[in-house]
């Protein structure tokens, strides 16, 4: 009985060894004719790169005639937009732009997804977007792996705000990595790059997150200055955060008020 769960265990590991890109890029592709639809106004952009990808971005656009500024939105590491641009609603009633993009080999977005090209391909699409809009305020939001590519760009960009939901330490401060006795191929790490970040930090993290343990991101509370703020939403998981009336309270609080 030992010897077979030994036995299970080790094939176990051998499995999440070499199929980890799958796992932490789990990516639903799109057909490049589906309709997005959403109850928020958008335009669609096919954006192509440097070494001839493309990415996929959505830019939701506020009622307000001036919106106060843009939120670049970098989201968790499955699906597509077709379900986080769900979210978008969330800024734009509080009167923001928000500019999401699927990451490469997600949704329509062409190429093959890694630590680097993902790096890469936001500092692409901030300096796209600089190039082509108008905004008096930029914020920098990332949810989950997304909070590690918008610490990396936010340290080399220059936000006026960087917003951090649900975000790890690294990759290995995630639950389903600390259950494993080797490291991940790749890194992601916030840490690494949050003390580099000169605008002002919000993070927000709920207490009950079974996927990114509240203890990965309060590893990052020593980065934080005085200005910065770490929210903690009781009860809250990993994907409700939303959910919570206190969610809504302090980002209004934060962009707005």
């Amino acid at each position: 009985m030992v010897f077979a769960f030994f036995s299970i265990y080790i094939i176990s590991l051998a499995l999440v060894y070499i199929f980890q890109e799958k796992l932490i890029f789990q990516s639903v592709k799109l057909s490049e004719n589906h309709q997005f639809n959403f109850s928020v106004p958008f335009d669609e952009h096919l954006i192509k790169t440097t070494d001839n990808e493309y990415i996929n971005a959505l830019h939701f656009k506020t009622e307000n005639t001036n919106p106060l500024g843009i939120i670049l939105y970098f989201h968790g590491n499955a699906d597509n937009l077709q379900r986080w641009g769900e979210y978008a609603v969330d800024f734009t009633s509080l009167g923001f732009d928000v500019l999401m993009i699927d990451y490469r080999g997600y949704g329509k977005s062409t190429g093959i997804p890694s630590e680097e090209m993902l790096y890469n391909d936001a500092e692409f699409i901030w300096d796209w977007a600089k190039g082509k809009f108008d905004y008096p305020k930029w914020i920098v939001y990332g949810r989950s792996l997304g909070a590690a590519i918008a610490t990396h760009l936010a340290a080399k960009s220059n936000p006026d705000l960087l917003v951090l939901e649900t975000p790890f330490d690294d990759l290995n401060g995630a639950t389903a990595a600390n259950l494993i006795p080797f490291k991940l191929k790749y890194k992601f790490s916030t840490f690494d790059h949050l003390h580099k970040v000169q605008c002002k930090k919000f993070i927000i993290h709920g207490s009950r997150d079974w996927i990114v343990p509240l203890s990965s991101a309060i590893r990052l509370r020593p980065l934080l200055n005085s200005e910065d703020q770490m929210i903690i939403i009781p009860e809250g998981s990993h994907r409700n955060l939303r959910k919570f009336e206190l969610f809504h309270e302090k980002i209004k609080e934060l962009l707005v008020l």
